[in-house]
Order: structure tokens, then sequence, then C-alpha cells
């Protein structure tokens, strides 16, 4: 009988001047009941890559929070250009993008194994007291200077979303529980495409994403209830996560075909 360990892959990471990249398998968790890759296990990596970036560089999170810095996930845009599915491998790829305003920007690209653009997100982050919560400028960072990358990115830029004052519909509430919250303390920011999910009518479930666009706005943290609003559009869906302090949370899904 053949040795089926000489078969396995090893896969490959690379620490990269101004980013990194890593090979990973998308597992059937990583997926939903049609095998194509969850919004929630997209957005878990988006948070997980950017630790590997900083890990690699001795920049754990420990030695920030120590130091009184860490960054908190602010705001994203995510494009699907091709939906991959379980089993397939993926070479993901970060870079930090410089400082926007209040924001230290971090692109993503998705690119499976014949080197097809898969997934490209654009993210926005801000750079908080871990203990008083206060924001701080990102030229305040004192761990490493950020890193500048100016090539394009085949991505809408993240943007501030709102729902209209009428012609919303009731989702239910959301509570969170303990399999929900991070090392913060609080709903972890990869479980908020769960949450859209698991919220969006019916009909539009089985729908191929196309664009998607979250605002994080206040922490929601163990036993708190989200109550979720949504809006229907023709091809979109708009929704808020309204959390004892207000709003946490808002998310534009756009749909569109899928393609092969």
């Amino acid at each position: 009988m053949e040795d089926q360990g000489e078969n396995m892959e090893d896969f490959k990471q690379e620490l990269l001047e101004n980013g990194y990249r890593r090979q990973e398998e998308l597992t059937f968790a990583d997926c939903d009941r049609t095998q194509r890759v969850r919004l929630g296990a997209l957005l878990s990596k988006v948070a997980a890559f950017a630790g590997y970036d900083y890990d690699a560089r001795g920049l754990t999170y420990e030695y920030l929070y120590r130091q009184g810095e860490v960054f908190l996930l602010s705001r994203l845009a995510l494009r699907v250009h091709r939906c991959p599915r379980a089993r397939e491998v993926l070479t993901i790829t970060t870079r930090e993008r410089g400082i926007k305003g209040p924001h230290m920007q971090r692109i993503y690209e998705m690119e499976d194994r014949q080197g097809r653009g898969c997934i490209s997100v654009i993210s926005d982050w801000i750079l908080v007291d871990p203990v008083s919560r206060k924001i701080l400028r990102p030229t305040a960072f004192t761990a490493k200077a950020i890193g500048e990358y100016s090539q394009e990115v085949d991505c809408p830029e993240p943007m501030k979303v709102a729902l209209p004052r009428e012609g919303l519909e009731p989702l239910g509430q959301r509570r969170v529980v303990w399999s929900d919250l991070d090392g913060n303390g609080h709903l972890f920011s990869g479980k908020y495409g769960d949450i859209v999910w698991d919220a969006l009518p019916g009909d539009m479930q089985p729908l191929p994403l196309k664009t998607f666009f979250i605002n994080y706005s206040r922490e929601a943290t163990l036993g708190q209830c989200l109550e979720l609003m949504g809006h229907r559009e023709e091809y979109a869906y708009r929704m808020e996560g309204i959390g004892p302090r207000g709003t946490c949370f808002t998310a534009l899904c756009e749909f569109g075909e899928e393609n092969a």
C-alpha cells in the first residue's frame, strides 16, 4: 500500500517586507451547505492573518497589550471574484496599505492554486488603548512604521453603511454567548458574518455574494442581545444590529451571478 504521507503537501508561508502570505485549505467547517466558503469564515481569516503578520514580526497581541497599543477592526469591504469551495487551497496575502485619516488600512488578496483571484478585501483598523479603550492616532503607534502599498486592489473602499428610516423589517434578536467571544472579551469580528447570513431572508441566503460592507461601531459583550433590523433592495440587503448602548454593526450584502 502506498504511503499516503508521501503525498501530503506542506503548505507554504512567507513573511514579506510589508506583509505576510500563507496557504490554507478550506475545510467543511469553513463552508456552508452548498460547500461555498462562509462569509463568517472569510471575516475570521481577515482577523487571523493580521495577527499572523504581526506575530511573525514578534509583535504579538500580548506584547502590544503591554505597550498599550492594539488595533481593532473598524470597517471593511469585501469583493468575491469567484467563490471558493470546500477542500480548495487558497494563497492568502495581506499587506498594510498605509494610514488613511484615523485608520490604518490593510488589504487581503486570496487566490486559488491556478493564481486566479477569488476574494479581495480592504479593511480599516483603529489604534486603541486596550485598557481605557481610548482611540489613538495611527501615527502614535510605536511598535513599527505602518507599511505602504500603492498597487491597485480590485475591491471597493470601505464605506459608511446606513439603513433608511422607513421600510425596515424586524429580524429578531441575537444573544451574545460564550463561544462568540474573542480574547478581547467581546463578540469576535468573524462571527458577524454568520450573524448576518443567519438573519437574511430565506430566499436570499442561497444567493451568491458579490460585495460585502460592514461597519463595526460598538463592542458587544457576553449576554447582550442585538436587535436585528433589515432592509431589502433589488439585489442587496442592509442590516443593523442594535445593542443596549446603540448600534453595534451595520452591513450591506450585494448579490450577483456566480463566476465559475
